[in-house]
């Protein structure tokens, strides 16, 4: 096994535990208003749930794997795995050589994003032998033309999951309906979750190495950490048709996540702090439910301090 892929899920996880230590939980910024439209155009809702599909018309696999390439040219693979081992692992090698780790999860198609652009992928099924050692089942080589490249960026996938009955989804229909145009969603989501989300310490202590987001119960209980933030965000802009990237690296020393957004005529926005009614800047929604603004701008500064190592 390629020694690299193995830390990544636990350090990811971890580093959230660090991340809180680092910033705590300050407090919100009280002085951001919610928006309001009531007096100017609404945006027209663009609600487009796009639902992957294991077509069957391209699948590669085993007596136990299989996976389902039939849509690789919007971004994205599903696998089912239908073996016996408990412990499963699911790596892509992305064109430009980064390793994507996932886990697994029960015998039903999964859906996985293929972000690395155009090229060649190479995909690889792991079973747990014992202690940290994983043997391969099965592997695959893919070539891959993205036919839009903002597509990988707008489906639900194992890390950004929701469907048309989630309630990410329901909620941002709401906040699109109070907003004016994309950028003006973009900020009411953002001021939504910073307002309403609370750092979960305790939850980042008890963190298991191979956490998935859930956005419902983050939303129920009003509270999650930095993964559970950047996923939120990324379901409620997809989920209007605004492709979002859940990205995840460093934050200083701390690892992290966040998002980065694309608004047609603007292009990607990294990294938004806050939005002054005419420009935005630096980008991430954990930073900001839990420091003042002076505070969080002090410490990203221009944005040198992050770093991307993996874009879901």
């Amino acid at each position: 096994m390629d020694r690299r892929s193995t830390p990544y899920i636990s350090v990811f996880l971890l580093t959230f535990i660090m991340f809180s230590f680092l910033f705590g939980c300050s407090g919100k910024d009280n002085n951001i208003s919610d928006a309001s439209a009531s007096d100017q155009k609404k945006r027209e809702s663009t609600l487009q749930i796009l639902a992957p599909q294991a077509s069957g018309t391209v699948v590669y696999g085993n007596e136990i794997v299989s996976i389902d390439a039939s849509n690789s040219s919007d971004g994205y693979v599903m696998v089912q795995y239908k073996g016996t081992v408990d412990k499963v692992k699911l790596r892509i090698t992305v064109p430009d050589g980064t390793i994507y780790t996932y886990t697994l999860r029960g015998s039903s198609y999964e859906t996985f994003p293929l972000t690395g652009g155009n090229g060649g992928y190479h995909l690889e099924i792991l079973e747990h032998v014992k202690d940290n050692s994983y043997a391969i089942a099965f592997s695959q080589d893919m070539d891959v033309t993205i036919a839009d490249e903002f597509k990988p960026f707008l489906y639900p996938n194992q890390y950004v999951w929701f469907t048309e009955d989630s309630k990410a989804v329901k909620l941002g229909k709401k906040l699109s309906g109070q907003s004016t145009d994309d950028l003006d969603y973009v900020k009411n989501v953002y001021h939504y979750i910073i307002d309403h989300i609370s750092y979960d310490k305790k939850k980042a202590e008890d963190t298991p190495t191979d956490y998935l987001p859930n956005l419902n119960e983050t939303l129920d209980t009003g509270t999650g950490i930095c993964f559970d933030y950047a996923s939120l965000m990324a379901a409620m802009l997809r989920s209007q048709s605004i492709p979002t990237k859940l990205e995840v690296g460093y934050s200083g020393e701390a690892y992290h996540a966040w998002v980065s957004v694309y608004i047609k005529g603007k292009g990607w926005i990294d990294k938004i702090i806050q939005f002054d009614g005419k420009n935005w800047s630096l980008m991430d929604p954990t930073l900001a439910a839990n420091n003042s603004t002076k505070a969080v701008g002090k410490y990203i500064g221009d944005g040198s301090n992050y770093i991307v190592k993996y874009s879901y």
